[in-house]
């Protein structure tokens, strides 16, 4: 059996039996007027963290959520979008797809201005996603992709991104390791399928955003969400892992590498009332400008006496500049 058939076996078994705090500390699902979430959908919050930022949400957007769970983020996302199928949530797994359908049957029945048609449930996975190219505004993922091994997480970001309108955007909530994952856990299918095994480094995770073609990445929240103790987990030490909400953008790679944004800003500090970097920066005096990572570094060492560069905040919400 693959690890692939075990995650499949295993979600079977929790879309059947809810198992509350199964995987990722449950997050609170982002309340919005008006909505109101029934208690089984709830009970099926896997999630690690949230896909759904209202930022990236106007004009009725069409989203394709992969891995549609219980259906709350769908759910979430009709309420952005509520026009038939403008929300298609997929999953390769029958019993998932069951309960998301009869959880949206709730939903309407909780909410005036919801209807289950506004949800379409297709049958398909990450890597075969059912959907011509360039034809969704948002893709959306929360707590799945940490699950694949790289070469399929490769695939599934390439898919992503193959479906994708030009400026569209990803939007991913999942676990991150603070340092690589022993080989011992990784083989474990059933903690990968849990997502406490399969979670990268926040460096291998953004790489891979960007070898599949995103050409601008942010960085919404950043968080600690679960330990793998020695104890229990045959460690030396205990072993940190955090929850990570991005945001990737459908966009050229610029010539001298992606932009990435993590809430980093540079603040002018000089007697003038504005800097000019002759690079297409201006700086207002003493007001922090966000800057995507790939500035910062080279702004620091140009100007050290003229331009301060702040840490990241690991939460970043637009406005920047690469």
């Amino acid at each position: 059996m693959t690890y692939l058939e075990t995650a499949a076996n295993f979600y079977t078994e929790v879309a059947q039996t809810p198992e509350v705090g199964l995987c990722c500390v449950q997050s609170s699902p982002l309340q919005l007027p008006g909505l109101k979430i029934p208690s089984q959908m709830h009970e099926m919050n896997y999630g690690c963290g949230t896909t759904v930022h209202h930022n990236e949400l106007a004009n009725d957007p069409t989203v394709l959520y992969v891995g549609v769970g219980g259906g709350l983020e769908a759910l979430q996302f009709a309420y952005f979008s509520r026009h038939q199928g403008k929300i298609i949530a997929v999953d390769p797994v029958a019993a998932m797809r069951e309960a998301a359908i009869r959880n949206l049957e709730l939903a309407a029945q909780e909410n005036d201005w919801f209807e289950p048609s506004f949800v379409e449930i297709r049958e398909g996975d990450a890597f075969a996603l059912p959907v011509p190219d360039a034809s969704v505004d948002v893709v959306a993922q929360n707590c799945l992709f940490n699950i694949f091994k790289p070469a399929d997480l490769h695939l599934a970001l390439q898919e992503a991104f193959r479906v994708l309108k030009p400026n569209g955007r990803l939007l991913m909530s999942d676990p991150i390791a603070t340092r690589p994952i022993p080989e011992h856990l990784q083989k474990d299918e059933r903690l990968r399928a849990m997502c406490l095994s399969g979670a990268l480094t926040y460096e291998q995770y953004v790489e891979h955003l960007v070898n599949a073609g995103f050409g601008q990445v942010e960085i919404r929240t950043r968080r600690p969400y679960r330990i793998l103790d020695r104890q229990n987990y045959g460690l030396k030490e205990h072993l940190l892992l955090e929850s990570l909400d991005s945001v990737a953008f459908k966009v050229p790679i610029p010539e001298d590498g992606a932009c990435i944004f993590t809430g980093r800003t540079a603040i002018y500090t000089g007697a003038k009332p504005y800097f000019d970097d002759q690079a297409g920066h201006i700086f207002q005096a003493g007001v922090p400008a966000a800057v995507c990572d790939k500035t910062a570094a080279k702004l620091a060492p140009l100007y050290p006496e003229e331009i301060l560069i702040t840490d990241s905040t690991w939460h970043y919400n637009g406005g920047g500049c690469c």
